[in-house]
């Protein structure tokens, strides 16, 4: 059980498909499912976006397609769809008040979470705090510049996933997102891996967990509740990994 574990939730803010007249945002799995296991475990949620307010969805994932029992259920739970309207400012969170941080994708996260220096500065707080960085999919844009205490590049070298570029062509989206987000994470010298594209695909590189895409999201929070446990009852921020 995650009783009194700090769990923060970070999302995009962005609704807009590059120059196209495409609506995105989150990707709404990445954050159903990942809420209900920390939720069910009894952890305590927050979430927080860099503009605050109501969290836009990607309409496509919540199309009858990709639907998933845990999408079901999250559009007919009244108090999950208000923590969606109510995401606090990136800029009013601190790292000290949570044990964990799980960062969500949806193509939105390509344009306000990459180079966001509130987000940098927080996660990099976090990361010299020793807690656990959980991103999935585009989420793991936000891990890119963050540097550690010598001033490197923090991936430089991890075991790291993120959504790959076969999946970004298979949705036809390599010319309107900013960049690639596998190839930009090759250069920065990431030991990047994938498996098939859209199945569930996670790493775990010291207190770093990626998952490839939205159907590793449910893995990745899995994988932070067997820390968390093995943690205890040592407080999760004080544990050196």
């Amino acid at each position: 059980m995650l009783n009194s574990t700090k769990v923060l939730f970070i999302t995009t803010s962005h609704d807009k498909l590059g120059d196209t007249s495409g609506k995105t945002g989150i990707w709404l799995e990445e954050l159903a499912a990942p809420y209900y296991i920390f939720k069910d475990a009894g952890a305590q949620l927050t979430v927080a976006s860099p503009n605050g307010g109501l969290i836009p969805m990607d309409p496509k994932s919540q199309s009858i397609m990709v639907v998933t029992r845990n999408t079901r259920r999250f559009l007919k739970d009244e108090e999950a769809m208000n923590f969606l309207s109510n995401s606090i400012p990136l800029a009013e969170i601190k790292s000290d008040d949570f044990d964990v941080v799980f960062i969500t994708g949806g193509h939105g996260s390509m344009w306000d979470l990459s180079n966001n220096n509130v987000l940098k500065q927080l996660l990099e707080a976090f990361n010299h705090q020793h807690k656990p960085i959980a991103s999935v999919c585009h989420g793991v844009v936000g891990l890119l510049t963050l540097q550690d205490e010598r001033g490197e590049l923090l991936v430089k070298g991890k075991q790291l996933t993120c959504f790959s570029n076969s999946e970004e062509e298979s949705a036809g989206l390599t010319k309107v997102v900013p960049f690639l987000l596998e190839s930009e994470f090759r250069s920065a010298g990431v030991s990047y891996s994938k498996g098939p594209d859209y199945v569930s695909h996670v790493m775990t590189d010291g207190n770093l967990i990626t998952g490839q895409n939205a159907a590793s999201s449910e893995e990745v929070a899995k994988k932070i509740v067997a820390v968390v446990q093995l943690s205890k009852p040592t407080r999760l921020h004080n544990t050196t990994y």
